[in-house]
């Protein structure tokens, strides 16, 4: 009821386009398939359509094919992005070593934030963070640079929250990861929302989800290449936040002290 249509047909695509950017991969093609009940008036499928095909086209993707179908309810849209990337310039969550930077695009926790305030409709609401929910920008030409000029040592989505993006690299890396918490690019109007609700602002924006920027990990020896990535994206930031650690645990320093990372968002619980 708080989502546009066109942003419906937006967020379908940049969740796919998202994954894609993660493993520096070049978006291609795109299918869909929309499973639509017989009540749904024909402008807001116009609208979804709209969103998705804006977003295709900036990124240089095309629809290539997909399915329509009848349900009583509720309406689905099923979308799967195609991207190519060379093998030796594929990135995973598997290559970071202790001793890496750790980075993030972007900033964090403002998709959560415009979640929550489209939810209960409050006065001063975050506008800008409302746009990052509902039209997130997927880092596609970050994840093709970092792969392309071999700077990132392992990489993933955040899709699920920064919580959740450290802790599935930590695994398949076998390594654990120290976060610094002053280091967190965190916007004033997140600040700002969490502290008016009596929130630790760390935890939350830790936890949020659907930021769709990208943490990834960096060789001390590659910080030049990282450079030359971050010349040529411009004002996209790059935030080092942390650090790859030998021992496997997951913490996060702050002025009280080192602490275990707060658990993230779970799919399944």
């Amino acid at each position: 009821q708080y989502v546009p249509a066109d942003a419906i047909g937006h967020r379908a695509l940049a969740v796919n386009l998202s994954d894609l950017a993660a493993m520096g991969a070049t978006p291609r093609a795109v299918l869909l398939s929309l499973v639509l009940p017989d009540a749904l008036d024909v402008a807001t499928v116009d609208g979804i359509m709209d969103g998705l095909l804006a977003l295709a086209s900036a990124h240089n993707a095309v629809v290539v094919g997909g399915n329509i179908s009848r349900t009583p309810g509720p309406m689905m849209v099923d979308v799967t992005a195609i991207g190519s990337v060379r093998p030796r310039r594929l990135l995973t969550r598997a290559g970071a070593r202790p001793g890496d930077g750790v980075y993030v695009t972007g900033s964090i926790g403002g998709a959560a934030v415009g979640l929550q305030s489209l939810r209960t409709a409050r006065e001063l609401a975050p506008l800008a963070c409302q746009e990052e929910y509902l039209r997130p920008q997927p880092r596609v030409r970050a994840g093709m640079l970092l792969g392309r000029n071999r700077a990132a040592s392992a990489c993933m989505d955040m899709s699920d929250g920064l919580a959740d993006a450290v802790r599935q690299v930590a695994e398949a890396s076998q390594v654990g990861i120290t976060l610094d918490a002053s280091a967190l690019p965190i916007a004033d109007e997140v600040r700002r929302w969490h502290d008016a609700q009596g929130k630790n602002v760390i935890d939350a924006a830790i936890g949020g989800g659907d930021d769709y920027e990208l943490l990834f990990t960096v060789r001390p020896a590659h910080r030049g290449r990282l450079r030359d990535v971050r010349k040529s994206l411009g004002e996209l930031p790059m935030t080092h936040i942390g650090v790859v650690t030998k021992e496997r645990r997951l913490t996060i320093r702050t002025e009280a002290g080192e602490r275990p990372l707060p658990d993230g968002f779970d799919h399944f619980r």
